[in-house]
């Protein structure tokens, strides 16, 4: 599993994007060879900080996607200055990741 993460700001807005790779199990589907149902694995919470302050937090659960991809903007931030990505599984996989926050397009 990993995590890619980009942060750009543009405008004084700091847009955050997110592609996490994970199967992201239901617990509902079967295994096609032996019929058993595949156990649930899923994502249970995702949060951004920046500058130590949480601005971003959601809680998932089986009605996401695999592979699930989740942008989102907040206003500051600056370039050079890092965003820190964390989330954690039911089976009690975590990962954290950290950008620094380039310059975005300008409008």
């Amino acid at each position: 599993m990993s995590t890619r993460l980009q942060a750009k700001i543009s405008d004084g807005i700091t847009e955050v994007k997110a592609l996490i790779t994970h199967p992201m199990e239901t617990g509902a589907r079967q295994d096609v060879k032996t019929g058993k149902n595949i156990p649930a694995h899923f994502i249970e919470e995702v949060k951004c900080e920046y500058n130590g302050k949480v601005v971003m937090s959601a809680i998932w659960s089986v009605g996401i996607s695999a592979n699930p991809y989740t942008a989102f903007k907040f206003k500051g931030g600056a370039i050079g200055k890092k965003v820190k990505l964390s989330w954690k599984d039911n089976k009690g996989k975590a990962e954290s990741v950290e950008v620094e926050i380039e310059e975005g397009k300008k409008k």
